[in-house]
Order: C-alpha cells, then structure tokens, then sequence
C-alpha cells in the first residue's frame, strides 16, 4: 500500500512508456497482468515509494549505489480500454544513472557520496549484466530540475492534464513527485500534478516532423541531437504504447500560478511552426519565454 512521508524527494521529471500486455513475454506477460489488477485497486507502491527506497540505500556505509535486485514493481495505465504499464526497472536506471554522474558533480563530490570501489563494482556488474541482456533499454527516462525540450516536442498542448492539488506551494516542505497519479502528500495535503500524455504514433509523428523541420531550417545542434536519440528510443516500444511527460517533484520547485500558467509544449510547438514557416523571430520569440521560465527553475537549483 502506498506510504504517506513528509522526506523532501529530488526535483526531477519524467518521461515514461507504458506498453500494452501484450508486448511482454510470458511469464512476465502473466506478473504484470496480475500487478495491473492489483495496482488498479491502489494495492501498489508509488512513485513517491520508489524514490524514498532510492534514498534509503545511500544511508548506509558504504551507500548502495544500485539495487541489488531489479524492481518488480511498475506504473500502470489506462489508454483507451487497454491497460498499459511501465516497468520501474530501477536497477537498469540505478547503473545508467552512474554512468552520467561524473559529468554532473566534482570529483571530490562523487567520491564523498559514493566511493569509486562502490562504482566500480556497480559498473562491472552492469557489464555482466549486459552480456545476459544486450537489448534492454529503460521504460522511464528521468531529469533533474528541467524538462529537456525535446520531451515537450512529443506531445500537443491539448494533451496537458493539471491538478492543482491542495498541498503547500513551490518549495514546501514535503514529498510525493505527483508522477504516475502518485498522491504523495505535501505538508499534508496532496500536491499539484501536471503531465502530458499521447499515443505512442503521435509522439513518433511529432519527433520526425519536427527533425524534418529543424534539419531544413537550422544547422545539427543539441535539440537536434536530442530528438534523434529520443526518437531511436521511442522504436523500440510497442506501436500502441502510450508515452508520458509527468513534471514530477519540479511541481514543489513551481508555485501555483507557475504551473498553472505553464505552457512549454505550446511554446515548443509555436516555435518549431515557426521555423517551417520561415518565421525566425517568432521561432525566437518562442524559444525566449521557454528559456526565461525554465532559467527560473534551474536557479533555484542554488539558491540554499
């Protein structure tokens, strides 16, 4: 059952695929049938529990970097009658995770919080793992206090789905990363959701028009590159899979107004028509609110 807890979890987002039954193999197919029955009737855990697990393994000495089991647990859905579900997979994004980290803290950081042998054992286990399992890919992709614009080009601003909730506002004292529909409480109460959701061909369509577009009108660059390697990642699910952009726990980093006045996909598909258009200063214009409102966010990354 789901855990209420007032511990502060990171400021992250994420974007998730959640597959029909059907694209799993048996015996799988069979365990997530049973959890999705389970899961419907509230009998699973959170978003907010896979994060406060996640924070738990660093307490002891030394931390524990990965988990030494794979999750069974997942996120379950329902698109248009069909029940979908995105496995966690938390010890697959435990070991990818590694793998970034030296490029997002100082040397002196990452050894204090987790010691080269402790990543050193993790990165030769995954690579064991790895020869078992040469096509596994992670069902959820997740950054810390952004949204990378290229997530916001999957989905259409008719797609957005906002619960302001009845928790406390930006940076109040609580938890729950409102992912998933988790009701993790803020100070009590249960705090803002806001997410987008579409169907696995309208992401597809949307990231080869939008390369299309970028590739016509501007030279390769970061945006470029991202759509590239989020489309190569959206072909590996299966054609009915419906895709998720959840802001996660960046929801506590946002006031109320913030969020309710957030319109980033709107913003990101103004700008690309206007690319096609041949509009560059409404392309500009665009890119200008998107960068000033997530500038903001980012910031507060060190404010304390």
């Amino acid at each position: 059952m789901p855990v209420v807890s007032s511990v502060l979890v990171p400021y992250a987002s994420y974007l998730r695929v959640y597959e029909p039954l059907a694209a799993f193999p048996e015996p799988e197919r069979g365990h997530w049938a049973r959890y999705a029955r389970a899961a419907l009737r509230g009998e699973t855990p959170t978003a907010q529990d896979e994060l406060r697990r996640s924070l738990a393994d660093l307490l002891p000495t030394p931390p524990v970097g990965v988990p030494v089991h794979e999750s069974g647990d997942a996120f379950v859905a329902e698109a248009d009658g069909v029940i979908v579900v995105c496995p966690w997979r938390t010890r697959l994004r435990g070991w990818l995770a590694l793998e970034e980290l030296p490029e997002l803290l100082p040397p002196p950081v990452l050894d204090a919080a987790l010691p080269p042998v402790v990543r050193g054992q993790a990165a030769a286990d995954h690579e064991r793992w790895r020869e078992r399992n040469p096509d596994a890919r992670p069902w959820i992709r997740s950054a810390v206090w952004q949204v990378p614009v290229r997530w916001f080009v999957l989905f259409a601003d008719e797609e957005r789905e906002y619960d302001p909730g009845n928790g406390t506002g930006a940076g109040g004292a609580g938890a729950g990363d409102g992912g998933a529909g988790d009701g993790g409480a803020v100070g009590g109460g249960v705090p803002p959701v806001l997410r987008y959701r579409t169907p696995m061909v309208q992401a597809r369509r949307r990231v080869a028009r939008s390369l299309k577009t970028l590739r016509e009108s501007t030279d390769d660059g970061p945006l470029t590159e991202g759509l590239v390697d989020v489309g190569r990642w959206l072909e590996e699910f299966h054609p009915r899979s419906l895709v998720e952009l959840d802001y996660g726990g960046l929801v506590h980093a946002l006031s109320g107004e913030q969020l309710a006045g957030d319109r980033s996909v709107a913003d990101v598909t103004e700008g690309i028509a206007a690319l096609r258009s041949g509009d560059g200063a409404g392309a500009g214009a665009a890119y200008e609110r998107l960068a000033v409102r997530w500038r903001a966010v980012q910031h507060l990354q060190f404010a304390n």
